[in-house]
C-alpha cells in the first residue's frame, strides 16, 4: 500500500510539473491574463475536468507559477551571495543584483508575472509571501552585516527622514535590524532602483537608447551601492 501511494504521489508530481511547464510557455504567447486551464489541458491531451484535480482554478495555477518564480529568484540570489566572501559586502550586493538580472533576462515572461502589471481579477494569497521575500532577506542580510562590521557609511547628501515614516521603517527593519531610518530609506531606494532598471530593460524602455546594458547596469548598481554607503 505504501509503495502504491508513493507511486501515485510521483505521478502526481510529474503531471503537476508538466502542467506548470506548459503554463509557463503559454505566458509567453497569451500573457498571464490569457492563461487558460482548458488550453493547458488540450496541449497535454487531458480532458479539461482532469486538470482541475491538480489546479482547481486558473488562480491556483497562477499562484503556483508565482511561487515557483519567486523561489527561483530567491535561490539564484542565495547562491550568488553564498559564493562571495562574507566580508565583501559590495561584492555580495553586486552579485545579488546580477543574479536577479540574469534570471530576469532568461525568464522574461515569468519576471513579468512577478513584477509587471497585475493580472486582472487575481489577488495573490498569503501562500506567496514566504517565497516572495527570499531574495529580500538576502539583501537585508548584506546591509545588516555591513552595518555590524562598521562598513556602512552613507554619504550625507539626503534630507532628514520624515518622522511619519518611522512606523513603516520599523516594519522594514525586521529584515535589516539595527540600522537607522535613513538607512532603511536608502535600502528601499536602491532595491526599487534595481527592479526599476530591470523593468525598463525588459519592457522596452531602453530600446534604441541604452545598448551596452550589462556595463550600464553594473555601473548603476555600483552607484546604488555607494549611495547606500557600501565601500567602494
Amino acid at each position: 500500500m505504501s509503495s502504491s501511494r508513493t507511486a501515485r504521489e510521483r505521478v502526481r508530481a510529474e503531471l503537476t510539473r508538466e502542467i506548470t511547464d506548459i503554463a509557463r510557455r503559454h505566458l509567453a504567447t497569451e500573457g498571464a491574463g490569457g492563461l487558460s486551464l482548458r488550453a493547458v489541458a488540450r496541449e497535454m491531451g487531458m480532458v479539461s475536468s482532469a486538470i482541475y484535480r491538480y489546479f482547481p482554478s486558473r488562480d491556483d495555477l497562477l499562484t503556483a507559477l508565482i511561487i515557483d518564480g519567486y523561489n527561483a529568484i530567491g535561490e539564484a540570489v542565495e547562491n550568488a551571495d553564498a559564493a562571495c566572501p562574507p566580508g565583501d559586502h559590495t561584492g555580495r550586493w553586486l552579485a545579488v543584483c546580477h543574479a536577479v538580472r540574469d534570471w530576469a533576462l532568461a525568464h522574461p515572461h515569468e519576471y513579468a508575472l512577478l513584477y509587471g502589471s497585475p493580472v486582472p481579477g487575481y489577488h495573490a494569497p498569503e501562500d506567496t509571501i514566504a517565497a516572495a521575500v527570499r531574495d529580500t532577506v538576502v539583501y537585508g542580510r548584506i546591509i545588516s552585516d555591513a552595518h555590524q562590521a562598521g562598513a556602512l557609511n552613507p554619504p550625507d547628501i539626503c534630507p532628514s527622514v520624515p518622522a511619519s515614516f518611522s512606523e513603516d521603517a520599523d516594519r522594514v527593519r525586521e529584515l535589516i535590524p539595527g540600522v537607522s531610518d535613513d538607512v532603511i530609506v536608502r535600502a528601499l531606494i536602491v532595491w526599487t532602483g534595481l527592479f526599476g532598471w530591470l523593468n525598463f530593460e525588459l519592457f522596452g524602455q531602453f530600446n534604441n537608447t541604452i545598448l551596452d546594458r550589462t556595463t550600464a547596469f553594473d555601473h548603476s548598481m555600483r552607484c546604488q551601492a555607494a549611495f547606500l554607503g557600501l565601500p567602494a
